[in-house]
């Protein structure tokens, strides 16, 4: 027995460094659709964090994906032409989607439907194609935002389409970096001029702010390094239940706030309009979510599995609502993070939820040796709260993945 427990702690440890190298890639994708792929593809190209730009096609039903039939007569208003598009693989380290879709709108006229300008047909359609849940939500929030905005500039309606992510086909080879090699090409400029960064304080009304829990991010009017490295590291990676609104210092009217602003970002935790907890300067993922934890979690049994590496007591209540759920994903009770699918879901009769696997790249493992034990800990990536253990005898020879549910919420599948 003692060689069998020896034999699977050296083999979790290399799977421990394995998954953790892993997770040091922060590599992700997203195709987009914004007029003439030649511009899109150049503007894109100069944002820093940006790792690759192709131009292609995507989103078309029984046409070819070649330029030659996406430009054919017949195929101008087809509904089912493909889109001009492109695939932008970023790192998430340095700039987040979030910021990527800003730009994507704030590139292009969105209100206009299957046109940019003079370019005309269904090929030039504005369109977002998301790969999960987290993206189609961070896309949904963007186009929200600026609709908003765009409102109050005098535009109509978004007319972008935010659609899952099925295939995406290189465009051939002389689209590629087109605007390099001819420097003089067609690249017109269609965007509104709205920006997410200039909206006046007289325009901004923090009404909303004044009922229940918020996280305010307080930042720079101008140009703020910290503001933007706070984004990409925490705030554009957050899928958690408590909203977040950014202002500058001068547009706070409303709100009861104590914490001085001149260092930017402030982060400002809310509740009812009136600052809990604020903090000063920078803040890493691990202070923004034990704050987020205070706040949220309070004096439970939640805050002491997730920050005192508790447990939950078996067959607690939250354990009695997830154990039948219908199927959808449990997320980290902070970020919102997907940790666990209910298809690896099995009853262990522990009392404690117990999964055969975790979301791919969504966890993270570490030796665990207090209380005289040898165990293998799992926390969560984008929070970094505690979540369980994990052990070897699951059922078929695969791992049981022993969770708190305290500090899990449920997401049911999209019907």
């Amino acid at each position: 027995m003692k060689h069998f427990i020896f034999l699977f702690v050296v083999l979790a440890n290399a799977s421990i460094q394995a998954e953790n190298a892993l997770s040091t890639k922060h590599l992700e994708k997203v195709v987009i659709g914004a007029g003439c792929f030649w511009g899109v593809e150049k503007a894109y190209e100069q944002i820093p964090g940006v790792i690759d730009v192709v131009s292609g096609y995507a989103g078309g039903d029984g046409v070819d994906a070649s330029y030659k039939a996406i430009t054919a007569l017949a195929n101008r208003m087809n509904p089912k032409n493909h889109a001009e598009v492109v695939e932008v693989t970023f790192n998430s380290n340095e700039v987040g989607l979030e910021r990527l879709l800003r730009f994507f709108f704030e590139l292009h006229d969105p209100t206009q439907l299957n046109r940019q300008g003079n370019d005309v047909g269904t090929q030039y359609r504005s369109i977002i194609f998301v790969r999960d849940n987290d993206q189609k939500k961070i896309a949904q929030r963007v186009l929200d935002d600026y609709q908003v905005l765009l409102t109050r500039s005098g535009y109509g309606s978004v007319k972008t389409i935010i659609e899952d992510y099925k295939s995406f086909v290189e465009a051939e080879s002389y689209h590629q970096d087109y605007l390099a090699k001819n420097p003089n090409g067609y690249c017109p400029d269609h965007s509104t001029g709205v920006s997410f960064s200039t909206q006046a304080a007289s325009e901004i009304t923090n009404d909303a702010l004044l009922t229940g829990l918020h996280i305010l991010v307080v930042e720079a009017q101008g140009y703020c390094p910290y503001c933007e490295k706070f984004r990409s590291d925490v705030t554009e990676k957050y899928l958690g239940s408590i909203p977040i609104s950014y202002r500058t210092s001068s547009q706070l009217g409303g709100l009861t706030i104590t914490t001085p602003t001149w260092a930017t970002p402030t982060v400002i935790f809310l509740r009812d309009g009136r600052e809990e907890l604020g903090f000063k300067g920078y803040m890493s993922p691990k202070e923004f979510y034990n704050a987020l934890g205070v706040v949220k979690l309070g004096n439970s049994d939640a805050f002491k599995v997730a920050f005192r590496d508790g447990t939950d007591p078996r067959y607690c209540r939250e354990y009695e609502v997830f154990k039948n759920t219908p199927d959808g994903t449990f997320v980290d009770k902070l970020s919102g993070v997907a940790l666990f699918d209910t298809r690896d879901r099995f009853n262990s009769k522990t009392g404690w939820l117990s999964f055969t696997k975790a979301i791919d790249g969504s966890v993270y493992r570490r030796l665990d040796y207090r209380f005289g034990m040898k165990r293998i800990e799992v926390r969560s990536v984008s929070s970094d709260i505690h979540l369980g253990h994990v052990f070897p005898d699951g059922p078929n020879g695969m791992p049981r993945y022993c969770i708190n549910a305290t500090v899990l919420d449920f997401v049911p599948a999209e019907s």
